[in-house]
């Protein structure tokens, strides 16, 4: 669990924050009293932060990719914690516009770091990664030593930004760790092209869930309010240098297919009768993918709170009551 009194008047900055982790992870540091500023391009306005703690934080608005922006918020604001989760997030967005989503990801994180280097005073900075960046591989599942080679643009900005917040530690010892994590779901989420957000909504008016896919494709679902808790853990334990410059999965280890996941879904909802349709169509992605937590479990001491099934059930009346209001 979250440790309050650690987060309490600290200063802390979160890109991406009207985003679904992003939103989650704000949720949790206001009512941990800290002083929370948040960076936001676009206005969304059904973000979840706009329900929940959008008068309770200062908004900067801005972007990654704009470095001065970045120093001014950092030196203004004081920041002593940063949480870099702003980035161009949808694999197929990635595809049609590879320029746009490296501009996002992989200079938004250099952006970021090199505030930081510039600035001076920040104590921990935790950047979001993801599975995407180890690639394809044989050997499964990724474990933190598995090299990273992506070759899609989606996932060839993660491999890129997760190895230069390497180099940013060793280079110049900036306090930096970074999070791997697979793809997360729970409520908030309003990318409706994402198969948990999609199956649950096309339910709701008993309409068959599109999948993009065979079915067959292997991913690691990670409940979003677990990848908060996630994140908030992993600052509170840099107060370790010994772990800086490290990176870290997070994963309940499980295994799902796309069509198992459709299939959890439906019969939590009473709905298993509505089949999914198989488009069979999917590019540039991934087959198989899961993680490996064992390290974050040895060194962080860290465990997941939620079972996919009390996950998935938060998921699914968080969207009943967001699509009928």
């Amino acid at each position: 669990m979250v440790n309050k009194d650690f987060w309490k008047n600290r200063s802390v900055l979160v890109t991406g924050c009207t985003g679904l982790l992003g939103s989650w992870l704000v949720n949790e540091l206001v009512e941990s009293k800290a002083h929370v500023t948040g960076l936001v391009r676009d206005i969304v306005p059904k973000s979840r932060l706009y329900d929940t703690a959008q008068t309770q934080i200062n908004i900067v608005h801005g972007k990654v990719e704009d470095l001065s922006v970045l120093k001014r918020t950092v030196a203004e604001y004081e920041i002593d914690t940063v949480f870099h989760l702003a980035a161009q997030t949808i694999v197929g967005v990635a595809n049609r516009d590879p320029l746009g989503t490296f501009e996002a990801n992989i200079k938004g994180t250099w952006n970021v770091l090199e505030a930081c280097r510039q600035v001076g005073g920040v104590s921990r900075i935790v950047v979001a990664s993801s599975d995407k960046a180890y690639g394809d591989q044989d050997i499964l599942p990724y474990d933190e030593t598995t090299p990273l080679q992506g070759e899609h643009p989606y996932d060839v900005s993660k491999s890129c930004a997760d190895l230069i917040c390497r180099t940013y530690y060793v280079s110049y010892g900036l306090p930096v760790c970074v999070t791997r994590c697979g793809n997360f779901y729970g409520g908030g989420d309003l990318n409706f092209n994402r198969i948990v957000p999609d199956t649950i909504r096309s339910a709701l008016v008993q309409k068959s869930v599109t999948i993009r896919s065979d079915g067959s494709y292997i991913r690691d679902y990670f409940y979003v309010r677990d990848g908060a808790l996630a994140y908030l853990h992993l600052a509170e334990k840099m107060d370790n240098p010994q772990i800086w410059g490290e990176a870290f999965n997070f994963s309940n280890e499980l295994q799902l297919t796309v069509l198992e996941i459709v299939d959890k879904v439906l019969l939590l909802m009473d709905q298993s009768h509505l089949k999914p349709i198989i488009l069979n169509q999917a590019k540039n992605e991934i087959k198989h993918q899961y993680l490996s937590a064992q390290k974050a479990r040895d060194i962080l001491q860290w465990s997941p709170c939620y079972s996919l099934e009390q996950g998935l059930h938060e998921t699914i009346n968080w969207y009943k009551n967001f699509l009928n209001n």
